[in-house]
């Protein structure tokens, strides 16, 4: 009877990264790193869509960006189109390590107003770093359209991406911090105070803007018959 054929290398590398064992698995992806092969591109990139643990996954990136850029951008790009969220999540990942210009091509609305909060803000810290001279301005009207969305982190990772693209946040800044939503009002005053007084964090940040908030809505003088107050007017925190 004859014995099945050899597997070629990237039907190995294939196989090794199924490994029951996280270990396993980490050490065939630093194999593909350390000894890169240009069939290696497409199992890398299909086993970041399914790879469960976190520094595996960060190995396969790794592995990724010791090919060609112009190999694995190309087919990362496509991945960013992925049906499954952690393929999606990967490739932009790995597009920001990368950090090719080319991988600006990725960032599309969809991508920017994806439904997973995972992706879209891997989406806005990648957009941010590969945003081209000039584009600063749009990228930056697009992501405050996403203020206040998510939890705590999803927040922060919004305002780092703003703070990352400098003054040309500030505008779109400014205006929503004056808008009618009191939570987007909060992340956006939050956002600007991060970004004056990053020491001071992101949790000191969102508390002072919530005082800020809160003291420059107009009371409701009908609630109390003796005031004599303006019912236009308002109370601000001096924002020196």
């Amino acid at each position: 009877m004859d014995s099945p054929p050899p597997l070629d290398a990237a039907s190995r590398l294939r196989q090794a990264l199924l490994a029951s064992a996280p270990s396993a698995r980490l050490q065939a992806a630093m194999s593909a790193g350390t000894h890169p092969r240009p069939e290696y591109i497409e199992v890398l990139v299909e086993r970041c869509a399914n790879e469960s643990d976190l520094n595996v996954r960060e190995t396969l990136t790794w592995a990724l960006m010791r090919h060609p850029a112009e190999l694995t951008v190309p087919r990362l790009i496509t991945e960013t189109r992925s049906a499954i969220a952690q393929a999606r999540s990967q490739a932009l990942h790995t597009l920001s390590k990368v950090g090719d210009p080319d991988g600006w091509s990725a960032i599309t609305p969809s991508v920017l107003d994806d439904a997973d909060d995972n992706v879209a803000r891997t989406a806005w810290r990648v957009a941010a770093v590969l945003v081209p001279e000039g584009s600063e301005t749009a990228l930056a009207a697009a992501l405050v359209h996403h203020l206040n969305r998510g939890d705590r982190d999803v927040q922060l990772s919004l305002s780092r991406s703003l703070i990352t693209l400098g003054d040309a946040a500030l505008p779109p800044l400014e205006a929503a911090a004056e808008s009618g939503d009191e939570r987007r009002r909060v992340h956006a005053i939050a956002t600007m105070l991060l970004r004056e007084s990053p020491d001071d964090g992101f949790d000191a940040a969102l508390f002072d803007a919530e005082l800020r908030v809160l003291l420059s809505t107009p009371l409701d003088s009908s609630a109390d018959p003796n005031s004599g107050q303006d019912p236009d007017a308002d109370f601000r925190l001096d924002d020196s």
